[in-house]
């Protein structure tokens, strides 16, 4: 079973880090060239059924589950589930006096038929992404804050 934490503090108005965090059409713009494509198939209340393709041109569906009034996101990998057995991910965000501090928890574990990499591997792979990736949401929303300003 892996698990992963990551957080960084963004300086920017909830609403504003909360939306566009959210927003799975600008995941092309704000996970780097993590996601070739990212494309909304169903929104359905606070439920997003979505797709993402990564630069090697796999793809998978996920759905989300927003809940701005309780400062969280819920998703999980819907499918193909492989090369996990399950893939969950909470994001919190929790309002400091330097910025909203957002935070990303991941659980997985992986399908016993996949032997490419072990749980700890793909730990520190999702977490050099997560880190790389939560430094350009930073910087991209901080940016629009400043110019709504």
């Amino acid at each position: 079973m892996g698990h992963t934490v990551n957080a960084i503090v963004i300086n920017a108005p909830y609403e504003l880090v909360f939306d566009i965090s959210n927003h799975i059409e600008r995941w092309t713009e704000l996970f780097g060239k993590e996601y070739a494509s990212a494309e909304v198939l169903e929104r359905r209340g606070n439920e997003i059924t979505f797709r993402l393709t990564d630069e090697h041109g796999k793809s998978w569906v996920s759905k989300r589950w927003l809940f701005k009034d309780l400062k969280m996101a819920y998703a999980q990998r819907w499918e193909p589930m492989f090369p996990f057995k399950y893939m969950k991910i909470v994001w919190y965000y929790f309002e400091t006096p330097e910025g909203i501090k957002m935070t990303w928890i991941q659980d997985f574990e992986l399908d016993p038929t996949f032997t490419k990499f072990t749980a700890e591997q793909i730990e520190g792979f999702v977490n050099e992404h997560s880190q790389h990736n939560m430094k350009i949401f930073k910087k991209v929303i901080e940016a629009e804050a400043l110019a709504k300003k």
